[in-house]
């Protein structure tokens, strides 16, 4: 593998500055459109595949939405980091591929992103949705209380609210159809939920520049000290894997959509590497 000193090598290739021109257009056009009250979203962000608002477009327009419009400082945080990210690792990639290659790379993590991140999606609401459909037969407290407990509901205000209630007053005879709504209420917001950004797309990007160039010298901020790519990419998918296996109560960030696109990353940069090996020496 090949090692590199960054320097010269950061001008802006086109496809790294049309993609960032997009993503960027693309969220002043979700601020524009949610004054008038539309969530573009709600439209081009990625759904689950059963709920209603799900398109067969969304797996591959959610790479290029960014945040909430409705929230204007975490929207911005996260783009620029994504773009940030694309700019310092991307340049380098499609300045030594090409930008047909880079641009094929990108969208292929990004898709890859989003299949890995509705398949873990999928164990997740079908296993909630069978749990539901088993304590609807059999609505007691004992139930309740595992049930919040299984899926990490436990910590949610509501929930807990009606756990506390319930556990001093077991004679509660609207406890049982109270908790039967707020769980279906409950699944339907959770399959309705939009999955956006280019994390995805922009974590094999990260990987790929790992993987090729393993002992540059990268600079952490907290704390400031040196680190090689490889062991830096390691840790990162460590840490995203620990995230989303431990799946804590507020966390939305899809962790394993980033790990879904470091994975295709993998795949590709394998079979590019047999087929002409060469090219990465």
């Amino acid at each position: 593998m090949a090692n590199f000193r960054f320097g010269n090598a950061q001008s802006l290739p086109v496809v790294v500055k049309n993609l960032i021109i997009i993503n960027v257009l693309m969220v002043v056009l979700q601020f524009v459109l949610g004054r008038s009250g539309i969530n573009l979203g709600d439209y081009l962000g990625l759904h689950y595949w059963a709920s209603p608002l799900f398109r067969w477009w969304q797996p591959f327009t959610h790479m290029f939405m960014h945040g909430d419009p409705y929230d204007v400082q975490a929207t911005l945080m996260h783009i620029f980091s994504n773009m940030f990210a694309l700019w310092m690792f991307g340049s380098i990639l499609e300045n030594m591929w090409g930008p047909k290659r880079f641009l094929m790379f990108y969208l292929i993590c990004g898709l890859g992103a989003a299949l890995c991140h509705t398949g873990v999606l999928s164990f997740q609401y079908i296993s909630f949705h069978n749990d539901f459909l088993r304590y609807e037969q059999h609505p007691t407290f004992v139930e309740y209380a595992h049930f919040i407990r299984s899926h990490h509901l436990d910590d949610n205000s509501v929930f807990k609210q009606i756990l506390n209630f319930w556990s001093a007053n077991s004679d509660c005879s609207d406890c049982g159809a109270t908790s039967i709504r707020l769980f279906n209420d409950y699944y339907m917001h959770m399959i309705n939920e939009a999955t956006v950004g280019a994390s995805g797309a922009v974590f094999g990007v990260l990987f790929a520049f790992g993987y090729l160039f393993p002992n540059t010298e990268l600079m952490l901020l907290f704390p400031p000290i040196p680190v090689k790519a490889k062991w830096f990419v390691a840790l990162y998918a460590i840490f995203e894997l620990y995230s989303g296996i431990r799946n804590s109560a507020g966390d939305n960030i899809a962790h394993f959509a980033h790990l879904g696109g470091m994975l295709f990353a993998f795949i590709l940069l394998r079979i590019w590497n047999n087929k002409i090996r060469n090219r990465f020496y």
